[in-house]
C-alpha cells in the first residue's frame, strides 16, 4: 500500500472514531438496508460486512449491480440533487453501517482532503468496474462473464478479509450478475469443477487457473 493510501485510510478511520454525530446501524444477513425509490438522506459507510446492490427496471426486470464491502460507500447520490435511491441494498452477511447525514458528509468532504480523496477514489474505481462490466456483457459469452465475476469476488474476499463472500453468493445471484439463467450458471459451475478451476469442499474455492478461460 502506498503512503498516500495509508494516510487516506488513517484519516478515514479517525473520522469514523471521532465523529460524534455518527450512527452505527447493524443489519442481519438478508436484511434490507435501503430500497429503490426510498428517500436518500444520508451516506452509508460499510464498516464491516458485505452488501449486494440491486435494481429493478420499470418492466420488473431485476439485476445485481455489484457486491460492496468494508471501506465502500452507499447512498452517495444524496450528495447531488438525488432525493431517492436508484438502487436497493441488502446485507449478505451481518453488516455494520456508519450512517452519515448529508450535511455532515458535505462538511467532512470540505474540511478533510483525505476523506474527499477516499470518496473520489471509491467512485472512480466503481465507475471503472461498471464500464468493465458493460464491456464484458457486450463482447464476452456468459461463461466468460461468470469466470470473471468469480475471480473478482474471490479477489475481493481476499482484499477485504471476507472469506465468506463466495459462500453467500447464490447461483440465482450469479445468474443476475452474469445476465443469464440459473440453469446455465449451474452448468458452467459443474464444468469449472470438472476442469479443476473451482472446488466444493466445505465452501466454494476458486483457483487462479480459471483465468485461462479469459485468455481465449
Amino acid at each position: 500500500m502506498k503512503s498516500k493510501d495509508v494516510q487516506i485510510a488513517v484519516s478515514t478511520n479517525a473520522f469514523l472514531k471521532l465523529l460524534s454525530a455518527k450512527k452505527i446501524v447493524k443489519y442481519r444477513a438478508d436484511e434490507v438496508i435501503f430500497s429503490q425509490g426510498g428517500p436518500c438522506l444520508e451516506v452509508d459507510y460499510i464498516e464491516e460486512g458485505l452488501v449486494k446492490l440491486t435494481t429493478v427496471s420499470n418492466r420488473g426486470r431485476g439485476a445485481v449491480l455489484g457486491i460492496l464491502g468494508h471501506g465502500d460507500f452507499l447512498g452517495e447520490e444524496c450528495l447531488s440533487s438525488e432525493t431517492h435511491h436508484q438502487t436497493s441494498a441488502v446485507a449478505l452477511v451481518p453488516t455494520s453501517i456508519v450512517a452519515i447525514k448529508r450535511r455532515t458528509m458535505l462538511r467532512l468532504i470540505e474540511q478533510d482532503r483525505a476523506i474527499a480523496a477516499h470518496l473520489i477514489d471509491f467512485l472512480l474505481h466503481r465507475n471503472r468496474r461498471i464500464e468493465e462490466d458493460l464491456i464484458d456483457r457486450v463482447f464476452n459469452s456468459s461463461e466468460k462473464r461468470l469466470a470473471r465475476i468469480l475471480l473478482l469476488l474471490n479477489e475481493y474476499g481476499k482484499r477485504t478479509n471476507s472469506p465468506l463472500i463466495l459462500e453467500r453468493i447464490s447461483q440465482d445471484t450469479l445468474a443476475d450478475m452474469v445476465g443469464t439463467t440459473r440453469s446455465r450458471i449451474n452448468f458452467f459451475m459443474n464444468k469449472f469443477r470438472k476442469l479443476g478451476f473451482i472446488r466444493y469442499n466445505g465452501g466454494l474455492k476458486v483457483y487462479n487457473s480459471l483465468q485461462t478461460l479469459l485468455q481465449d
